[in-house]
């Protein structure tokens, strides 16, 4: 059976993820993406490897039941822990946001001094800095943990005094470091790239995640045969959410600067 009209399946564990979507949707406009933002139990990032394992897999089931053809872990901290063990069980390609961003970092640094900002189990995981001296020993990693960045998103401060606070505060370390190359280790984080760009200064390079994974996906999606070539009707964004349905619908249409037309709430 053909699997080209298909869907693209996207997860993560709020609304962060659509910072993903929307640059699918930039790169791939005929594409459906089915979303499922597991809002209920949002952040991932202070959670057991076994419980972001589980929540993964749940995920990926849910999504699977759509009839996706390819699945993109929008979330790091899955992407870190949950990815090697969810790949033993299915087969459609199934792709995190983890590698795409360190081949771009490893390629951008000049002074070949990255940092790493993302949850505290992401950066526990230590995956940025495995792979990253996987490509290149030389390269040195300065890696900071942000856990209220992903409350401040899903509150929608995005901007102001008190965010640029907070984010200049975890920051330091990594400014005194002299890094030139930041990788935002979070699909949240994207949101807050202009408060992080202005504490960084116009020297440091972000590495957007978001970004890398959609440029991922669409490489993989043509060398497997999976791109949608006929133009689509209907709506080709959908989203499902656990929780808090309208205040996802409220936070994700002033990043996507568009309409969620269609959202459902779903229990377990």
């Amino acid at each position: 059976m053909n699997n080209n009209s298909h869907p693209i399946g996207v997860f993560d564990s709020g609304v962060g993820g659509l910072t993903v979507a929307k640059e699918l949707r930039k790169l791939l406009n005929q594409e459906k993406i089915i979303y499922f933002g597991d809002t209920a139990r949002v952040p991932y990032g202070n959670k057991s490897r076994e419980t972001i394992i589980k929540f993964a897999l749940e995920s990926v089931l849910f999504l699977l039941k759509q009839n996706v053809k390819l699945v993109l872990i929008a979330c790091n901290t899955s992407s870190s822990i949950a990815l090697p063990v969810i790949r033993q069980y299915f087969r459609i390609p199934i792709i995190g946001v983890v590698n795409p961003a360190v081949r771009e970092s490893v390629y951008a640094t000049r002074n070949r001094r990255i940092g790493v900002i993302g949850t505290r189990a992401t950066i526990s995981s230590k995956i940025y800095e495995q792979e990253i001296r996987r490509l290149d020993s030389t390269i040195k990693v300065f890696a900071q943990s942000c856990p209220l960045f992903v409350p401040l998103v899903e509150e929608g401060w995005w901007d102001g005094e008190v965010v640029e606070g907070i984010v200049r505060s975890y920051l330091l370390p990594l400014k005194e470091n002299k890094i030139d190359t930041l990788i935002l280790a979070c699909t949240h984080y994207p949101l807050l790239k202009k408060v992080i760009g202005k504490v960084m200064g116009e020297n440091v390079v972000l590495i957007d995640s978001a970004r890398e994974a959609a440029i991922e996906v669409k490489k993989i999606l043509g060398e497997e045969n999976l791109l949608c070539l006929e133009k689509r009707r209907g709506e080709k964004l959908v989203c499902f959410v656990t929780d808090k349905s309208e205040s996802f619908k409220k936070i994700g249409e002033k990043f996507l600067g568009d309409k969620i037309k269609e959202i459902y709430e779903i229990k377990e």
